[in-house]
């Protein structure tokens, strides 16, 4: 089958992320590839489905253990014949593995570092098509500190010269790739580097005064949500969590030092949304496939901006709104520039901290300045975040800019910000003599700017994409594309007006669903998943994403054809849960809006509130007014309702009492031709093929009432 085919049946999509085709066919070429895409843009999927093409096993090397089987149980759920070996199965499920691989009964095989040695004996080098490193930034981030098996991976290259080799992670700098791509001897392979924009995900900054206060206040508009707060220390976990469940919140702590078994326990019922929250130190989230995360809160400030955007990337992975709240002090700074001068690369971690500061103390838009430090521009300002929502004043600061580009320029990109500053303002230091900066042409240009100013101005050029920090050469200031522009074209730069310190006002943002979406048709669906979910002990949004229960909730399919064309429906799924939820969405469809909503709100109540004539309320009020003279359209305008509404209400009246003209209203509709296609719509209970048969030219609600008048005709 082709790749887009596979992508429909096993999957459920109908298209490509970006760049995943490209890359998918340079994998099936054999190619080595190093790939860096955000987390929840799909890395996952430029592996998984060429193992469904590559005649061999697919071998993905993982740090997560502990996943692992949530990602195995995830592949089988869309048909996919996945397994694992790792030190957590005992020696019985260990050696039937060890028999699907020699059988050949796996298409993808996850594994630990730490254990392909022993699976060397089982996995000849023919026998290995494509090798996945997922998470490679450990290689280079973490390396010999965190997982010394990841810094020796080199060998994969020797032992399966065959096989394609290609490294994924969801975060790294130029300076990190080229580690990466030398640590695993492919310093040939070719870099996709996909767009880290996650438009989703709403940025906000503030204070850390009152954090638990806030947080609270915050989490008001999130009840029912699911979300991750981070904290540096094991004690602010256990301390938060606790002080959130007296407040009524489903919270628990997650960090190193509680017992293996309790933290997987914590991290099993937060996939399977038994657990909302989960307050955690860094090491929670990486690998955890949990599509329906709405918020990420940062109790502190992250020691770098690679770490802020991975751990916030953990929101919105279903591509749905999501929020993402930063708490930063002085106090955080402080401890965390503590924990870098003990570290064995101080100076670049000290740098790395200063960028984080930057970021949270920003007064120019942040998704700007995000996408700006892994080298990505973004044209005009995001106008979602909380610097854009609350706009400060700007001057135009084109002259400042060439400042500083020219002195960047001539000083040959060979210097720091804070000696760009005092070469900017002519001082006479030893660091600007010694290296003979005072000699060049736009020495002393900005004497008349304060340097506290100036270096704000840098920042937000830094911003803005005008300049970069090369953080692997002593954190030189180097010029982009955009600052040519600039400095030879004059195009003009906004800089904001540096204020008086003051609170930023707070952001809250509550999720909403969009005005298309049926918000009890979606409650519904949800239910019914979690009820699937718990028989098979799968995570719900295994079954089908939130953003899957929407498009259905959207869409309202009534056919396995319409159910087939949802977002995220495979052909697995279609056929393992599609009737369940047709049953759902076939219930909706005989009246779509007020009748529904009311039927839910009351079963719970195990009151069934009636009428005139048996019917619902809703039907009454409808049929009322069309015989006190209203139109149809008129009906629909006020009680906020759709036409097709109107017209079942008038049907379902008609078909238990016939004292409504509707005659009229189906006046057009060749009623003998109808009347031939009730014996397939009786057995069916669809509309979608009588309207087909009539190409579209009469209404859903039309067709609807015709089938009524003429069922009571047939049992007349």
């Amino acid at each position: 089958m082709k790749a887009l085919d596979l992508l429909k049946k096993h999957f459920g999509y109908d298209s490509f992320r970006p760049q995943q085709e490209q890359i998918i066919t340079k994998v099936l070429d054999g190619k080595d590839l190093m790939v860096v895409m955000p987390t929840g843009g799909g890395k996952s999927m430029c592996f998984q489905l060429p193992s469904l093409i590559l005649p061999g096993l697919t071998l993905v090397i993982s740090p997560l253990i502990a996943l692992m089987k949530d990602q195995v149980d995830a592949l089988r759920a869309n048909g996919i014949a996945a397994g694992y070996f790792n030190s957590s199965q005992d020696s019985l499920d260990q050696q039937e593995t060890l028999k699907k691989i020699t059988a050949g009964k796996l298409q993808l095989l996850y594994v630990a570092p730490e254990s392909i040695s022993l699976l060397s004996n089982h996995l000849p080098s023919h026998q290995v098509s494509l090798i996945a490193v997922d998470e490679a930034h450990c290689i280079s981030t973490w390396g010999h500190d965190f997982r010394p098996a990841y810094t020796q991976l080199s060998y994969l290259k020797q032992s399966y010269p065959d096989a394609g080799l290609i490294a994924l992670t969801a975060t790294a700098d130029r300076a990190t790739r080229a580690d990466i791509k030398t640590q695993l001897a492919i310093n040939h392979a070719q870099e996709y580097i996909a767009s880290f924009d996650r438009p989703n995900i709403m940025l906000e900054v503030r204070p850390g005064n009152n954090r638990m206060i806030q947080i609270s206040r915050f989490l008001n508009k999130y009840k029912d949500e699911s979300g991750i707060i981070y904290c540096l220390s094991r004690k602010s976990c256990e301390n938060i969590a606790a002080r959130l469940k007296a407040l009524g919140y489903d919270a628990a702590a997650y960090h190193a030092g509680l017992e293996n078994r309790f933290r997987e326990s914590v991290q099993e019922q937060f996939i399977k949304d038994e657990i909302k929250i989960v307050v955690a130190t860094i090491a929670f989230g990486m690998g955890i496939d949990k599509s329906n995360v709405r918020f990420v809160i940062h109790y502190n400030m992250p020691k770098n901006i690679e770490g802020y955007y991975q751990e916030i990337g953990r929101a919105g992975r279903d591509g749905l709104q999501s929020h993402a709240l930063l708490f930063h002090s002085y106090a955080d700074v402080i401890q965390l520039r503590k924990f870098a001068e003990g570290s064995g690369n101080g100076e670049v971690q000290i740098a790395k901290l200063e960028r984080m500061k930057q970021f949270a103390e920003a007064l120019t838009c942040r998704r700007r300045m995000l996408l700006s430090y892994f080298n990505e521009f973004l044209e005009e300002d995001c106008g979602a975040c909380d610097v854009c929502l609350n706009k400060p004043d700007f001057f135009d600061g084109t002259v400042h800019a060439q400042m500083a580009l020219s002195a960047v320029y001539r000083m040959q990109e060979k210097a720091p910000i804070n000696l760009l500053v005092d070469v900017l303002r002519g001082a006479n230091n030893a660091s600007v003599i010694d290296s003979g900066f005072d000699k060049i042409k736009t020495y002393g240009s900005g004497k008349k700017t304060s340097w506290s100013d100036w270096q704000q101005y840098i920042i937000q050029l830094i911003n803005q994409g005008l300049l970069e920090i090369a953080f692997h050469e002593n954190n030189h200031l180097k010029l982009t594309a955009q600052s040519h522009e600039v400095l030879f074209n004059n195009k003009p730069v906004q800089l904001a007006v540096i204020p008086k310190i003051k609170d930023t006002p707070a952001i809250n943002t509550p999720v909403e669903l969009p005005d298309q979406i049926n918000k009890a048709l979606y409650k519904e669906l949800r239910d019914l998943r979690l009820q699937l979910a718990k028989v098979e002990n799968l995570a719900p949004y295994m079954v089908f994403s939130d953003a899957t229960l929407k498009d259905i909730a959207r869409r309202i399919p009534l056919d396995d054809n319409e159910f087939a064309d949802v977002n995220g429906v495979g052909v697995h799924k279609q056929d393992k849960y599609g009737q369940e939820f047709l049953k759902v969405t076939n219930l909706f469809k005989e009246d779509r809006t007020a009748d529904f909503a009311y039927r839910t709100t009351t079963s719970k109540k195990t009151k069934k509130k009636k009428s005139t004539g048996g019917l619902t309320d809703t039907v009454m009020e409808t049929v009322e007014a069309y015989w006190n003279g209203s139109s149809v359209e008129e009906i629909a305008t006020r009680r906020g309702l759709k036409v097709d509404t109107i017209l079942s209400h008038l049907g379902k009246r008609y078909a238990s009492h016939r004292d409504v003209d509707v005659n009229t209203l189906i006046e057009g509709i060749d009623l003998d031709e109808l009347e031939k296609l009730l014996p397939n719509y009786l057995k069916d209970n669809s509309l979608k093929p009588v309207y087909d048969h009539f190409k579209g030219a009469v209404d859903y609600g039309k067709l609807g009432l015709a089938l009524a008048v003429l069922q009571v005709k047939t049992m007349t």
